[in-house]
């Protein structure tokens, strides 16, 4: 009993206060140990962040899709221009060369 009186007599006396160690236990609490902690808050914010740039890549890609979409529904050379790029299709008179690039593997 004699060291344990000896360890709180070295504990300084605001320490000993109720209302201060209630206090830090609260502040270790909501800092460590809670659900939504520091760390977890911080990982949440850049998880937003991370989604909120995939979101604007993905409205610009669809910015342009549907451009190019409206294009090729209401311009005839458009259409064309995408037939024959994309399904090797031609007209009648001329001739598609096909020239495929080799791999290095």
């Amino acid at each position: 009993m004699n060291k344990v009186r000896k360890f709180t007599d070295k504990i300084p006396k605001p320490f000993k206060n109720k209302y201060i160690i209630t206090l830090f236990l609260f502040a270790f609490w909501i800092v460590f140990i809670d659900d939504y902690n520091i760390m977890e808050q911080y990982k949440l914010e850049k998880k937003i962040e991370d989604l909120e740039s995939q979101k604007s890549y993905y409205m610009s890609e669809i910015d342009k899709d549907s451009t190019k979409f409206y294009h090729i529904q209401n311009i005839q050379e458009e259409q064309e221009r995408f037939a024959r790029e994309k399904f090797l299709m031609r007209k009648d008179n001329e001739d598609i060369f096909i020239i495929r690039e080799k791999k290095d593997e």
